[in-house]
Parts: C-alpha cells; structure tokens; sequence
C-alpha cells in the first residue's frame, strides 16, 4: 500500500513542458481524425484493421496525455527582472 502518494497529489511541470505536451496531444488528435477518413481508401481487410489499430492508439495516447495533464500543476515561473 502507497500511503504517501494519492492520485490527487499531483506534481508540477513547468509551463514549457505543459505547451510541449498540449502540442503533441493536438497532433496525435489531428492525425487520427486524417487517418481514419483514410480508411475508405483502403481495400485489405488486414490493413484496415491495422490501420483502425493505429487511430484507435493514437486516441488513446492522446487521453492518456490529457490525463497526465489534469493530474499537473503548472509551475509559477519568476520574473526574470527583479522586481
């Protein structure tokens, strides 16, 4: 049993980290969206399925991204100039 750490804990990434993810999760969105208006151009059965294998991974990748950043805090950056 972890006592110390409950899924609501959290962590902190910084906001560079945080623009890089929603980055990719928007790609990985997008390219499963092109990617499956591909599949009525496919004729093999097999490489349908594959191809569905792929989307289907694609939208998972990306929730679990979109998890990953519900669970963050995004860290405060300080002002470079001394205020």
């Amino acid at each position: 049993m972890f006592a110390d750490s409950s899924p609501t804990d959290g962590f902190e990434i910084s906001p560079r980290f945080r623009r890089m993810v929603e980055t990719r999760i928007a790609r990985l969105e997008n390219d499963a969206v092109v990617d499956e208006a591909q599949v009525a151009m496919l004729r093999d059965g097999d490489h349908i399925k594959r191809h569905m294998r792929l989307v289907a991974m694609q939208r998972a990748e990306a929730l679990r991204m979109r998890l990953f950043l519900d669970r963050a805090r995004t860290r405060v950056t300080r002002p470079l100039v001394a205020l």
